[in-house]
């Protein structure tokens, strides 16, 4: 049984949801729903789970894990409007829904951030009328039972098993989850006193603010800030980390290069488009947009009169939009989010191409080191491990693609293409002998699109923070 609570002052017991208010800021008050879901666990995976905890926890009898739902309210539901809510949240494996019982880990995404099932059940509720929602959040309650108490350093290796330390977070109490949805107050701009500190202010900043530039990077923002006699803000420093972070690397693309001493006559970028350069025949739009655009055919389309909101046949030119990029760093964090983001953001930017465009079809390719199968090793497998901080080979290709075709397919776009390599070899280098593979893996999201009635030669660009 659950509980409504308001400032913990009364509470009155209903079947599967619990309701809070709580202060958030001087103007913001969060009432925050929350619902009990189905199963989240196939039998199946359900004794996989209970073995794999047996063997770091022997005392573990028994697992069970259910969703668990948090809607950050503006004001509280109707019965009709918590009817709908209820039905949309109804899903799941058809198994049978237990008495929670034993130690709970609310597996739950990190606070301050937001998943990608957030977005799209977010969006979909306030799509069905929902509009006081502000957002859905979805965690995972585990119960744990054991034949003795667990100690805290077992409770440790549990969590541990149970959940991705880099996007999300353990609680031990479901009032943990209040945290998704908590906001700060706006910070004050700050500037980094590099004209009177030197150097050594913005080595400071990159540590405190976890700018991750690199050396040469630091000189260059030391040099450009004397140059302009002032000190750079926190937010002009943050958004230089960003755009040279592991998702924008133009600066390198465009940079003179060298092999064996000689200088290049074009950059890596320039080599890039040189094929389009020299034969651009049947490309209407390349390197202007968020994606490349070639010439279709001529048909029927069948989509309303923007003016009357009639539907009737169109006959226009059926133009074929492609894009392909990487999430490769987010996938060595977090294998599914990881992809499914990767193919999240090349949907969106096929969207955005133009006046916008159709998507049809997806893929996802993935190329990463040595699997190293439990109880299958492979005579050239080295066993050469890797570092703490990203997922194995194995865990990337039995979350990562999972992950990027079901955000393809709640889309409404189907993932029908892929490929999957791994290499890993010993090669010479200036040290001697070293190892090169795909430890930090490439994941490749792509798609192909139907434009039609699409203008791509004009854009504008918005810069800030996202």
């Amino acid at each position: 049984m659950a509980g409504l609570f308001l400032f913990a002052l009364y509470s009155v017991d209903t079947e599967h949801r619990m309701l809070h208010r709580l202060p958030v800021s001087r103007v913001q008050v969060l009432i925050m729903l929350e619902l009990r879901g189905a199963p989240a666990l196939s039998p199946f995976r359900s004794r996989k789970l209970h073995t794999r905890l047996q063997d770091i926890v022997p005392a573990v009898e028994h697992v069970y894990a259910e969703f668990m739902h948090f809607t950050d309210l503006e004001f509280p539901l109707s019965e009709s409007d918590q009817a709908v809510l209820d039905r949309l949240l109804t899903y799941g494996p058809s198994v049978s829904a237990e008495e929670p019982d034993g130690v709970l880990f609310l597996v739950v995404p990190r606070p301050g951030t937001l998943s990608p099932w957030s977005s799209k059940a977010t969006d979909i509720a306030r799509n069905c009328g929902l509009r006081q929602i502000r957002r859905i959040e979805r965690g995972i309650a585990y119960y744990v039972k054991a034949n003795r108490k667990l100690s805290l350093e077992q409770r440790e290796k549990i969590a541990a098993l149970l959940h991705d330390r880099m996007t999300q977070k353990v609680f031990h109490e479901m009032g943990g989850a209040e945290l998704l949805f908590h906001t700060d107050e706006p910070r004050t701009l700050n500037r980094v006193p590099v004209l009177s500190g030197g150097r050594q202010a913005l080595v400071d900043a990159n540590r405190s603010l976890g700018l991750a530039l690199a050396e040469d990077e630091i000189d260059y923002l030391v040099k450009s800030f004397s140059d302009l006699e002032r000190d750079p803000t926190d937010v002009e420093l943050m958004m230089f980390a960003q755009a040279n972070s592991e998702h924008c690397r133009h600066k390198i693309f465009n940079a003179s290069w060298d092999i064996d001493g000689e200088g290049q006559e074009k950059s890596l970028f320039a080599m890039i488009r040189n094929t389009f350069e020299m034969n651009s025949e049947g490309v209407l739009s390349a390197y202007k947009d968020n994606a490349s655009v070639i010439a279709g055919s001529r048909g029927g389309r069948f989509f309303p009169e923007p003016e009357t909101g009639v539907y009737r046949y169109h006959e226009e030119d059926i133009h074929i939009l492609m894009k392909v990029e990487t999430h490769n760093h987010p996938t060595a964090i977090a294998p599914a989010a990881g992809a499914a983001t990767g193919s999240g953001g090349e949907i969106r930017d096929e969207g955005a191409t133009g006046r916008g465009s159709k998507p049809k079809a997806g893929l996802s390719g993935f190329t990463v080191s040595n699997l190293n199968l439990p109880n299958d090793p492979q005579p050239w497998e080295l066993g050469y491990g890797k570092p703490e901080r990203i997922a194995s080979p194995l865990d990337i290709m039995i979350e990562g693609p999972i992950g990027g075709a079901a955000f393809n397919n709640e889309f409404g776009r189907p993932n029908l293409a892929g490929y999957f390599r791994t290499f890993e070899e010993v090669a010479p280098g200036a040290g001697g002998e070293e190892v090169r593979g795909y430890h930090k893996p490439i994941m490749i999201a792509g798609g192909w699109v139907i434009s039609g009635r699409t203008m791509w030669r004009k854009a504008i660009f918005l810069w800030g923070p996202s």
